[in-house]
């Protein structure tokens, strides 16, 4: 790949302020975004920096700026998002608040100026040019193709989900007050020019958005201007603010963000409650019952000694099983997740080609976008449940509600079953197959017909949803 030249600021703690900052000049950078596989798309997004050197030296630590002179990647920058775009996305029928908001900043705080119902562009670009505010444009990948490229190999390279909001800035105004964010940010300028002032975290890593005071952050830390074609990232508690300088007719940027609840301590809390279940079941400690009245007792500290002796079992189970189920955050994952960007080519969702013989090796597709989870029996209301293998995948998710929360009731609703279709056929597929080698009597001319048959249908399942290639390799 064609590479140009580009430099990158080391952004540590210690960095000085305004914009003195160290500049190491790097070889290359890229001449487009590549979509080979999601390594190859966060490697091309970073570059020049490295993968292992941007975990290693920036991740959750500190920011990194990357700038490049490189007329190429600024105008595939552009192409993601213009500020002229918003008359066309206007026509298609946008609303304030669900789709986009309109603010400033005014005297250290947000000032929102919407209006009500349906968005007309008239009216936006007189807010725009008259009133100086900011349009701030929720989840673009839902109208934008390369966005929706961009973000479903983001969300496949880091297992999380990947959002994106598109700020446009007229020139000489603010539309955030300084403040810090929950999540990773990555930030694409890419029209005019945008002012960046980052401050000292006062919560590291943080789990909520707050808003700061003037007074209270001091002077920042880094201070610089963003080109088109330029890349900033910073950890999630990161204080920051930015305008759009005088002279500059406005500013567009893209802020691509990540890991929203997404910690070890958000981990634990999903996969604590199965942990402590199956452990009850074999160790009698945790089936005891708690002290009479202990519910009602404001001060519970005489039971804190008994509750970190079975933490402290809970652990050693761990330590000698090594299992830990996530209940919830893989599905969650999973069902809200961007469906892969496949262009002009959908067909390779279409069932084809040749059937597979019983000794065939196939390929499965979309592997990223599938997760399998081992849970007690759903469809089970028996006092013992059985463990069965459940299949999510995001293959009939919609991109036009990605990220939107429940807003749309109706599109939530219809995307629920087409996620956990599958997962009901495995779990199927599983209880037979585990009653056929307990030799329990069926139907079937024999115990394994009864298992081939399910095996069959899950192959054909399997290729309804887009998972199975149509060329099959015997």
């Amino acid at each position: 790949m064609p590479k140009k030249e580009g430099k990158h600021a080391d952004m540590g703690k210690d960095g000085p302020a305004q914009c003195k900052r160290a500049k190491v000049e790097a070889g290359c950078s890229p001449s487009v975004m590549s979509f080979e596989n999601p390594d190859s798309l966060f490697e091309s997004l970073i570059s020049p920096i490295k993968q292992e050197v941007f975990f290693r030296e920036y991740w959750e630590q500190k920011p990194l700026l990357v700038q490049r002179n490189n007329p190429l990647l600024a105008a595939y920058y552009q192409s993601l998002f213009q500020l002229s775009d918003l008359k066309e996305l206007c026509g298609q029928g946008l609303y304030y608040g669900r789709d986009l908001n309109i603010c400033r900043c005014v005297s250290g705080k947000k000032k929102v100026l919407n209006k009500e119902g349906k968005v007309n562009y008239m009216q936006l670009k007189k807010d725009f040019d008259q009133k100086k505010a900011t349009i701030q444009f929720h989840q673009p990948q839902r109208f934008k193709e390369e966005l929706w490229k961009i973000q479903e190999k983001l969300e496949c390279y880091f297992g999380s989900l990947v959002g994106s909001n598109v700020y446009m800035t007229p020139q000489g105004s603010q539309g955030l007050p300084p403040h810090y964010d929950d999540v990773e940010v990555f930030i694409l300028q890419l029209e005019g020019e945008k002012h960046w002032r980052l401050y000292k975290p006062t919560v590291h890593l943080a789990r909520e958005y707050n808003v700061e005071s003037e007074d209270r952050i001091g002077n920042p830390t880094h201070e610089f201007i963003l080109k088109p074609g330029d890349l900033l990232y910073f950890p999630r508690g990161t204080i920051h603010q930015a305008d759009t300088p005088p002279g500059i007719s406005y500013s567009t940027h893209v802020t691509i963000s990540t890991y929203q609840n997404n910690s070890w301590g958000d981990f634990l809390l999903d996969a604590i409650p199965a942990l402590v279940f199956d452990t009850a079941k074999e160790d009698v400690a945790l089936r005891t019952s708690i002290p009479r009245k202990l519910l009602m007792q404001v001060d519970v500290a005489d039971s804190t000694k008994k509750l970190s002796s079975l933490l402290r079992r809970l652990a050693d189970r761990l330590e000698n099983t090594r299992e830990l189920r996530s209940a919830d955050m893989k599905k969650d994952f999973i069902m809200n997740r961007l469906p892969p960007c496949l262009g002009c080519d959908s067909d390779t969702l279409t069932p084809g080609g040749k059937f597979p013989r019983i000794d065939s090796k196939i390929r499965l597709q979309f592997r990223d976008h599938a997760v399998i989870t081992v849970e007690p029996d759903q469809e089970n209301a028996d006092e013992i449940r059985r463990e069965m293998v459940y299949v999510y995948h995001s293959l009939k998710n919609k991109r036009e509600t990605h990220m939107m929360g429940t807003e749309d009731d109706t599109a939530s609703e219809e995307g629920t079953p087409q996620v956990c279709a599958l997962k009901h056929l495995t779990a199927g597929l599983h209880k037979y197959t585990v009653e056929a080698k307990q030799n329990t009597a069926c139907s079937c001319p024999s115990n394994y017909s009864k298992a081939f048959c399910l095996a069959v249908t899950f192959l054909l399942r399997l290729m309804d949803c887009g998972f199975l290639c149509r060329t099959w390799m015997h």
